[in-house]
């Protein structure tokens, strides 16, 4: 028996990078004092969601992977609550500006980092302005209290990537999120269906996934982003066993047992009755939907 508690987080952001990171890290300890393992935190935490707007002066916001003194603030904290922590920020590189998530462990060590594959374009998300796709592909993390597959916000509604992680072994699925209202129709509400897509991820693997996202309102120039929060936990059968409101900063905890649910996945069979010889245009950029 292995049980691990999962914890999700949301929390509002402002100018203020320092009194986010205090903000998070007081999430993270919260969470820990009701007996969370591993906490997740809400996607490019330390500053508001810069891309709505298109404006050169946001790239002075991203650090490099290497010497990040956030990281190493979130390490040393990792390693003193003995907590796995993936933190998410914007990375400056060589070959790029990256939406990047570091993989901490509970002696925290940190471990790598994965690059958000996918990258949104659209009213309210200009991500392609500012990010360069991914080039870690997805990837698993051998954390102290189980394996952790981790990816970046809209990369949790193809389910080709929570597919990849779990076949690499992931043992737990989670998504740093930021998503809110669409600028473009006021009438469009995705909540629910962010949810679901999700809950799918979990019940067709057989995964516990954690989603966090923010919360607030945010003004840019090209809209203002209200966010719905509603960060939440999914157990293997895609049931949501744990949810946070849409408006307020919180933190909430479930426990899962990793070996009970391995036990279950392997006697489903989902993995056994695959038929990856049929799969082959799912690789095919060509082949597109009417």
């Amino acid at each position: 028996m292995r049980q691990v508690t999962l914890a999700t987080t949301q929390m509002a952001c402002g100018w203020d990078r320092a009194a986010n990171l205090a903000a998070a890290q007081g999430m993270v300890r919260d969470a820990v004092g009701q007996g969370a393992d591993i906490v997740v935190l809400q996607e490019l935490f330390e500053t508001p969601y810069f891309c709505p707007d298109r404006k050169e002066a946001y790239f002075e916001l991203a650090r490099p992977f290497d010497g990040n003194p956030m990281i190493a603030t979130m390490a040393q904290l990792a390693a003193e609550l003995e907590v796995v922590l993936p933190v998410s920020f914007f990375e400056r590189a060589e070959d790029g500006f990256f939406n990047t998530l570091a993989v901490i462990d509970a002696d925290g060590t940190v471990l790598g980092r994965y690059r958000k594959s996918h990258i949104p374009e659209g009213p309210g998300y200009e991500e392609k302005y500012y990010f360069t796709p991914g080039d870690t592909g997805f990837r698993v993390w051998r954390t102290r209290v189980g394996v952790l597959g981790a990816a970046i916000c809209w990369d949790q509604w193809f389910p080709e990537c929570a597919r990849a992680m779990t076949l690499a072994g992931a043992e737990i699925l989670v998504y740093p999120s930021a998503i809110g209202n669409e600028p473009q129709d006021p009438a469009l509400q995705s909540r629910e269906h962010w949810q679901r897509v999700m809950q799918g991820h979990a019940a067709a693997n057989m995964v516990p996934v954690v989603a966090a996202n923010r919360i607030g309102c945010e003004a840019h120039d090209a809209a203002t982003m209200t966010f719905y929060g509603s960060s939440f936990i999914a157990g293997p059968q895609g049931e949501i066993i744990a949810e946070a409101s849409r408006d307020a900063p919180e933190v909430v905890v479930s426990t899962v047992d990793l070996d009970k649910i391995a036990a279950q996945r392997r006697s489903w069979g989902l993995f056994r009755d695959r038929r990856p010889d049929l799969y082959g245009d799912l690789a095919d950029p060509a082949i597109k939907p009417d």
